[in-house]
């Protein structure tokens, strides 16, 4: 495993693992067609999703946290997992309840990376558990954590990652220009149609900013 580092220079390591997890989701998706028939839709978005699994992959396989105090390491992962908290709460893995909708337990076979979906609907709230959001927000906190502990408690760069949230808010940018200037518009059309292009692009350059931090020293 490798550190995170300042400069963009990935390490024999690094591309290694970057391989191994890009093969790794590779022949777990097509397992995954083949196993339950499930429907690939548009290629984009099952591209989409690989790129999520296997970024995600690749981060939990290359990132070695240094040593440091159990204090330390307490406070990282305290800011970890509210950071995930927030990411699930915006990215879509936790929404509330929809009033008379279905109760209960399903598996949903999404286009590869996107499914298999575990979903949960209760009365209080819903859960959707993608592999592509799953992986990639787990991903994103463990290199909160990372930072965190690198910069001795100063994870200010962490704070970039809520970017990848655009999964959440770019619908609703493309809500409001519905709203305002009717659901026929091209750019209320575009802001819908462009959300998983725009999500994945801030998730894997948010993935680069945290995994190499440059400038952090």
């Amino acid at each position: 495993m490798a550190t995170a580092t300042s400069t963009f220079r990935p390490s024999r390591s690094t591309l290694v693992h970057g391989a191994f997890a890009l093969n790794t989701t590779l022949v777990l998706s097509l397992v995954y067609v083949l196993a339950t028939g499930a429907d690939v839709g548009a290629l984009r978005y099952a591209v989409y999703g690989v790129i999520w699994v296997a970024v995600g992959l690749w981060v939990l396989f290359d990132v070695e946290v240094p040593p440091t105090s159990t204090k330390t390491k307490r406070r990282a992962a305290l800011v970890a997992v509210g950071y995930f908290a927030l990411l699930a709460v915006a990215g879509g893995i936790v929404t509330t309840a929809i009033p008379g909708g279905d109760s209960g337990l399903r598996v949903a076979f999404l286009p590869p990376g996107w499914g298999p979906a575990l979903i949960y609907a209760g009365s209080l709230v819903n859960v959707i558990l993608m592999p592509a959001r799953l992986v990639g927000y787990v991903a994103l906190a463990y290199l909160v954590y990372d930072t965190f502990i690198e910069a001795s408690g100063a994870a200010v760069s962490g704070i970039v990652g809520l970017l990848s949230c655009v999964s959440c808010s770019w619908p609703v940018l493309a809500s409001i220009a519905t709203s305002v200037f009717g659901s026929g518009t091209a750019l209320a059309l575009t802001a819908t149609s462009l959300s998983y292009d725009l999500s994945t692009l801030v998730f894997v350059v948010t993935v680069a900013l945290l995994r190499w931090r440059p400038g952090f020293r």
